[in-house]
């Protein structure tokens, strides 16, 4: 193997990519953008629910509970309605979240001493979040129903009862981007990893040069590795500075170590471009292969576990699962971001990446040479 001829092809891969102007913007630009929008967007965290209600009572304890929900700093009474017409409408219209109705018979089945009810309705055409609203607003609920017992019987009351002391490691404020960022991060390598290989072959056969290149001295191993190296050192770049966005601009903390994080990438960039020197292969033209790809990219992303639990899923899915590179990415990146774990609890992933990865790589190179003979 001759390495100053694949040096040489890897610059003029290099000169090839950056004569595009259209490509710095795909190489440079694009990555931040997606990394700031995914970073915001995707998140399940609620700090606003908009209700509209429809009181009935107009007593002190309707009051009292409209004043709970408001100081939970969630709940917003968006509008006060005058029927159910009215909050069903605002609910149809999207402009409400959840709908609360009181009974004329609140206050007084309260002071009698009897169990008084209230109805809730939430939007579920979103089911994690209705399902997340339901739970503040049972929590709300709870509230009121301990502050009312306090107030209708001042004695003291003294009985046997559990002390919890809840502690939750890694992310204390249950924040949505601790879990989303670092998945982000894996996305984007697999995604601009996935496409600029996808189009490195066809490029070639595009412009009418991959026939110059089959009758140079080049072997085929010294083709494949002098395509594929520049699009290492451009993900693991990219890498670089998504990191420094992830913990300098998100905040998120780097536990672990940061050579181990860019080894795992080594291993996931085994698979990711395997599968896109294999979409090379299969495709004509660089629409064919950006097309193939997207194919690929959404099974990656859906059976990764990066927003739908894999435990979750069918049992026959949960096995298509382990074919997944992304899967493993996603638990190595994690554990290193927010655990600090090192190879001895994060092994079984990196075993499953350097398997899948060989066979992966090994595969696209064993077709990649029956399509130059």
């Amino acid at each position: 193997m001759n390495w100053l001829r694949i040096k040489e092809l890897v610059r003029k891969e290099f000169i090839q990519l950056f004569r595009d102007k259209r490509n710095r913007v795909t190489l440079f630009v694009a990555p931040f953008i997606q990394m700031l929008v995914f970073g915001y967007v995707v998140n399940y965290d609620i700090r606003n629910i908009n209700v509209a209600l429809v009181d009935h009572s107009y007593t002190y304890e309707s009051r009292k509970l409209v004043d709970t929900f408001e100081g939970s700093n969630i709940f917003h009474i968006t509008h006060y309605a005058t029927n159910d017409d009215q909050m069903e409408e605002l609910l149809l219209r999207g402009k409400v979240d959840m709908g609360i109705k009181i009974g004329p018979d609140f206050a007084g089945t309260i002071r009698k001493g009897q169990t008084a009810s209230i109805q809730i309705i939430a939007d579920g055409s979103m089911s994690n979040m209705a399902s997340m609203r339901m739970a503040y607003t049972a929590s709300v609920i709870e509230k009121f129903n301990l502050d009312t017992i306090r107030e209708l019987y001042p004695q003291q009351m003294s009985y046997g009862k559990i002390d919890a002391r809840i502690r939750t490691w890694y992310n204390p404020n249950l924040d949505s981007q601790y879990f989303f960022v670092p998945g982000i991060v894996a996305f984007l390598i697999m995604l601009i990893s996935l496409l600029l290989t996808s189009i490195a072959i066809i490029r070639e056969k595009e412009a009418g040069t991959m026939e110059q290149l089959i009758v140079t001295p080049l072997k085929a191993s010294e083709l494949i590795i002098g395509k594929t190296i520049p699009y290492i050192i451009i993900s693991l770049a990219q890498l670089s500075a998504i990191i420094v966005v992830a913990i300098y601009w998100f905040e998120i903390p780097l536990k672990g170590s940061i050579i181990l994080l860019f080894f795992a990438a080594c291993l996931f960039l085994l698979s990711t471009l395997g599968v896109g020197l294999f979409i090379s292969t299969i495709s004509a033209t660089q629409q064919q292969a950006m097309m193939t790809t997207f194919f690929f990219i959404m099974p990656f992303f859906m059976l990764s576990g990066f927003v739908f639990p894999i435990a979750n899923m069918p049992t026959f899915v949960q096995w298509l699962t382990y074919l997944n590179p992304l899967r493993y990415f996603l638990v190595i990146i994690r554990g290193i971001f927010l655990k600090g774990v090192a190879l001895e609890v994060l092994w079984p992933q990196f075993l499953a990446l350097a398997i899948l990865g060989g066979l992966v790589f090994s595969g696209a190179i064993l077709r990649f040479k029956k399509r130059l003979d």
